[in-house]
């Protein structure tokens, strides 16, 4: 585990996406050996405490971290009324590629391997970005909604660790539902967190859920050039 005095930059920034810009923060250890990119769901953001406390965690095992907001401010606001657009995986999935097309294209990220960190609808978001992207080394979903990744599933080629609470049945079936759509080679492991619900509010849980997320990581993510 790298020292809690790690050297990390923090930098907030605006991606260009197509005609808009979504804001992210960028947090980036010195000696950084890999870049993962957080995809949120369920109305969620890149304030979120629980995906915020994964990342710092990341950060002091020399893993940069870009939280990024999938939707823009007036997005957030329409889906806060009608729930709609956390579940257009098609929208999520095409900005994210957009943005993991964007950190190659940049000087000081685009040597870094790249892995997706999903929660709820965030995680299908993830998958069809690892399979549109198969450079992209390592995928973590917690508490995702893998299934909804569709036909994807059958793309992903890099190493996937899907986390579920074990309070968590229903996403719990989903998640082995999703697995079974796997290419036979992929490269899978399912942690089921004892005592979990579905957000890992309970005592412990997250920073279960976190540990395996970072140890999975550190396994996956190396340097590499990227070629777009």
């Amino acid at each position: 585990m790298r020292p809690a005095t790690a050297v990390v930059e923090h930098v907030a920034l605006n991606v260009p996406v197509g005609r808009i810009d979504l804001a992210a923060d960028l947090a980036l250890p010195d000696q950084a050996c890999g870049l993962v990119i957080f995809a949120h769901g369920s109305g969620s953001s890149r304030h979120s405490p629980r995906n915020q406390y994964v990342a710092d965690l990341l950060n002091q095992s020399a893993i940069g971290t870009l939280l990024i907001d999938l939707l823009t401010a007036g997005e957030e606001a329409v889906d806060r009324r009608t729930a709609e657009l956390r579940f257009d995986i098609g929208l999520l999935s095409e900005r994210l590629i957009a943005i993991t097309d964007w950190v190659y294209q940049q000087p000081l990220l685009n040597q870094l391997g790249i892995g997706y960190f999903g929660a709820s609808t965030g995680a299908a978001a993830a998958l069809v970005a690892a399979a549109e992207r198969p450079a992209a080394k390592a995928v973590v979903s917690r508490g995702g909604r893998p299934d909804l990744a569709g036909e994807a599933l059958r793309r992903v080629v890099a190493p996937t660790l899907f986390i579920v609470g074990g309070h968590d049945p229903v996403v719990l079936d989903l998640n082995c539902q999703a697995i079974a759509e796997l290419p036979p080679q992929t490269e899978h492991k399912i942690e089921v967190i004892p005592g979990a619900s579905h957000l890992f509010e309970e005592s412990g849980t997250l920073q279960q859920a976190a540990g395996l997320a970072r140890a999975w990581f550190r396994d996956h993510l190396q340097p590499a050039l990227h070629l777009v």
